[in-house]
């Protein structure tokens, strides 16, 4: 028994005993609880899910996208007018948007 003790008691002179498992068995532990107090948040929401009528009364449906081949982005580009530009500098952050216009007329 006495060495027991002995052993336990040169195990909790050391830092990694004092410090370092009280540190990871916080951490363990505080990962479980968090996904329990996150679970409540979803379990008892008084969100619910939107029926299909109900989207399309708020406008939140989804069109369904043209389909993109490069043979059709390369008409969009080549339409483009790319000999008549005028180069204009954005605003830098510390300025106003006003200032920059009125300097560039």
């Amino acid at each position: 028994m006495n060495v027991i003790l002995s052993k336990l008691q040169s195990y909790t002179q050391k830092k990694f005993f004092r410090f370092g498992v009280p540190f990871l068995v916080l951490i363990v532990a505080g990962s479980f609880g968090l996904k329990q107090f996150a679970q409540l948040r979803y379990t008892y929401s008084k969100k619910g899910t939107l029926t299909q009528e109900e989207a399309e009364k708020h406008g939140l449906v989804m069109k369904k996208p043209e389909e993109v081949t490069l043979e059709t982005e390369f008409e969009k580009i080549k339409a483009l007018d790319i000999d008549n530009w005028e180069s204009v500098r954005g605003p830098r952050p510390w300025e106003d948007e006003t200032m920059q216009q009125r300097a560039s007329h």
